[in-house]
């Protein structure tokens, strides 16, 4: 494993280039590989170079991380871990309870990280009192991202509620497009129940998702999820399955579908098609979560690494956090910065409007971790949640029948 992962990064600097006199490099493992990611990203790279470190770049395709995490779990059992790893909620807090990350404090302490960094990621950014990673980005992820065009043959409202919701989905139908643009994978189908879930407001998800209540999992209410999902998958088209996310958001930003149900990650697609906000594609909350956010957050965890690469790793912390680049590379991936401190100026009116909902959810205690992305309960957990949703989003259970295995799912997952 060692040798062939020598062999790959003896490859990395050969096909980069860029890298091949730097007197010092990070090798970093992520999964950002679609184009709006790859040019947020270039943000990053192109700010280490500036100081004279090299990039060894090693993408792994798949926007939930899944199998950037089978890939890492082989580097680090062959001894060779990478300098830095994108990665997300829980599974940082699972590496370093195994001892495996490095400390961030030299840093974080010099540039008063503590201050600035909302106290809800520094749940995941911290472990036993010391920094281990670096947060990038907020992203939330209970959006809906519309077609502008569609939505004005429409009347040009938007929904605010499950049944305007269901009439513009009609409506899309009749119009001989689309009506949901998705892609058949355990995350995505996921990412829509998260939302559905907490448009029955706050308590409900809370009590379900992050408290992981046996009575409320189980409850009349759950399974009306459970239906709501079973009538959204009524609208999406036969070719889904498989289907990569920023796939489906092509399909709406090319008018062959109405709307895509997904996280801000989204709005750097249509960014990176030359798409406005307002005249392209609306932005607007799933209906009936208005004034809650559920999140992600995008952190580079940092591995322990030899003495002589340290420098090159704190150097890569620092430039993350700065003010500068924490504006510049949430402006380009279409999430908002992880500090309170970055001003909306650079930012479209959909940015705009994350930064607003972030910092009012994040004061009326609506700011929830996302279970759909890793942020409200483990892994186990989230994969034994996933497994119901997907199979009851693809018709092998009855809504009735999903309710009772989610109940046990979890219960076994605990």
């Amino acid at each position: 494993m060692r040798k062939l992962m020598t062999s790959v990064a003896a490859a990395a600097l050969l096909m980069t280039g860029t890298v091949a006199h730097a007197t010092e490099s990070v090798e970093v493992l992520h999964w950002w590989t679609s184009g709006g990611e790859a040019a947020a990203l270039e943000v990053l790279k192109k700010d280490l170079e500036s100081k004279g470190i090299g990039w060894v770049d090693m993408p792994v395709a798949g926007g939930g991380g899944t199998e950037a995490m089978t890939v890492l779990r082989a580097r680090v059992t062959g001894g060779n871990p990478p300098t830095a790893v994108q990665m997300l909620g829980f599974d940082i807090l699972d590496w370093a309870k195994e001892g495996s990350l490095g400390n961030l404090d030299a840093v974080a302490n010099k540039e008063g990280w503590d201050k600035v960094v909302p106290t809800a990621l520094q749940q995941f950014s911290k472990y036993d009192g010391h920094w281990i990673a670096a947060p990038v980005n907020v992203h939330s992820t209970n959006w809906v991202w519309i077609n502008k065009e569609a939505l004005d043959k429409a009347g040009g409202k938007v929904p605010e509620n499950w049944d305007e919701l269901i009439a513009l989905l009609d409506n899309f139908k009749k119009q001989g497009i689309t009506p949901i643009a998705h892609g058949g994978q355990a995350w995505q189908d996921a990412t829509i129940f998260d939302a559905v879930v907490l448009s029955f407001g706050n308590d409900f998800y809370k009590k379900a998702f992050i408290d992981l209540d046996p009575d409320t999992l189980g409850s009349p209410k759950m399974k009306e999820a459970f239906d709501r999902m079973t009538k959204l998958r009524s609208y999406v088209d036969d070719n889904f399955s498989g289907r990569d996310w920023n796939l489906a958001s092509g399909m709406v930003i090319e008018g062959k579908a109405g709307l895509q149900f997904m996280g801000d990650w989204a709005k750097g697609e249509f960014l990176k098609a030359k798409k406005v906000p307002g005249k392209d594609f609306v932005c607007i909350r799933f209906p009936g979560t208005q004034g809650s956010v559920t999140f992600n957050s995008d952190q580079f965890a940092m591995f322990k690494v030899s003495a002589d690469k340290i420098p090159a790793q704190m150097q890569m912390a620092s430039s993350i956090e700065s003010p500068t680049f924490q504006s510049a590379f949430n402006v380009v991936k279409g999430s908002v910065p992880a500090r309170t401190d970055v001003p909306d100026t650079a930012f479209d009116d959909c940015g705009k409007k994350a930064i607003k909902d972030l910092a009012e959810a994040n004061k009326n205690g609506t700011l929830m971790g996302s279970m759909a992305h890793g942020h409200a309960n483990p892994a186990a957990v989230k994969n034994a949640i996933y497994d119901v949703v997907t199979r009851e989003f693809n018709g092998d259970l009855s809504s009735d029948d999903a309710v009772k295995e989610l109940v046990s799912a979890v219960a076994a997952a605990k």
